[in-house]
């Protein structure tokens, strides 16, 4: 079949690679702009210079619905159109010109999880398994028919990274998968049931900041889901902003004060969680590295030398 590809970054990336390794030809890449936000330069492989290596014509948009673009589309002639993590809506007459229609690859279990970073709402959420949908696009945002779905299991340990890196590793093989189906004249997918759908939001300073209420396991999930190379998750001492790098949930249980900075537990130093706190019945956030307004990554045992004080979500909160 003639394959458009509408791609950007390092799942465009792997999507354009196994659609250049398959029987499909490649006549169109249709890619963003690179960008300096700080999401946008994480996991940042070049469509566009992949294209190039392999002489297919790229066209650079940010939005997809000007006229030259739809003309050139309608004289390629594409039998698909394949969408991997394109990052602005795509217009219907964009999406049903080919005549075998668009097959949009997103990283999460549809139809939970549709829109932005999937990965790391699925980890901070607890979610048992994460993975990659294949569907048919329509005009709602990620609601079309399923194609395919490969799942693959989060670990007790796994950070957003190494989620990242067993789902990319699905891109190719279910877009060309998927793609044979197509390929065979099916038409019939499965459709998803809204009723268990689930939407998320780009993630912003605001969803990075500790809340100490919440319990260690919550907060764990939440420092690993914020792993390098996305932002760390933060908290404040002394009024200066401290990011949380890496921490478990303690052994022993401690009561007091959320986000009191208490006892020093093996190599990390335990910091009171959990809106109910002053029972004593609760396991602590055991930090074990921060890294500080400057810049510097230490132990947190090395940072926090005299126990006592507070970890705040504001700086003006402070004790």
């Amino acid at each position: 079949m003639r394959v458009v590809m509408f791609g950007y970054q390092t799942w465009g990336h792997r999507t354009l690679r196994a659609l250049l390794d398959s029987e499909h030809e490649v006549v169109l890449v249709v890619t963003h702009p690179k960008s300096d936000h700080a999401y946008e330069r994480i996991w940042s492989d070049s469509v566009a210079d992949l294209a190039a290596e392999h002489g297919v014509e790229t066209i650079t948009r940010n939005r997809p619905d000007d006229d030259e673009l739809f003309q050139r589309l309608k004289e390629v002639e594409p039998d698909v159109i394949v969408a991997t993590n394109w990052r602005t809506w795509i217009p219907p007459h964009i999406f049903t010109l080919p005549k075998r229609g668009t097959l949009n690859v997103h990283d999460s279990l549809l139809p939970a999880y549709a829109g932005f970073s999937p990965l790391i709402w699925a980890l901070i959420n607890d979610e048992k398994e994460v993975g990659v949908t294949a569907h048919m696009m329509d005009e709602t945002l990620d609601a079309g028919d399923i194609v395919l779905q490969r799942a693959v299991p989060v670990g007790p340990r796994d950070t957003t990274a190494d989620l990242f890196h067993k789902t990319l590793e699905l891109f190719g093989p279910i877009t060309v998968d998927g793609l044979a189906l197509i390929a065979e004249g099916r038409t019939e997918f499965t459709k998803q049931d809204r009723s268990k759908a689930s939407f998320f939001h780009k993630r912003a300073e605001e969803d990075l900041r500790i809340d100490w209420t919440w319990q260690a396991d919550e907060l764990d999930r939440l420092v690993r889901a914020q792993c390098a190379p996305y932002p760390s998750a933060f908290t404040f001492h002394k009024g200066r902003r401290l990011e949380i790098v890496e921490a478990e949930v303690s052994q022993a249980r401690y009561g007091g004060t959320p986000g009191r900075i208490f006892y020093r537990e093996g190599d990390g130093v335990a910091v009171v969680a959990g809106a109910d706190a002053r029972r004593g019945r609760n396991h602590a956030l055991l930090v074990k590295r921060v890294r500080t307004e400057d810049g510097r990554e230490l132990g947190a045992t090395e940072y926090f030398t005299h126990m006592g004080g507070y970890l705040t979500a504001r700086p003006e909160a402070t004790a």
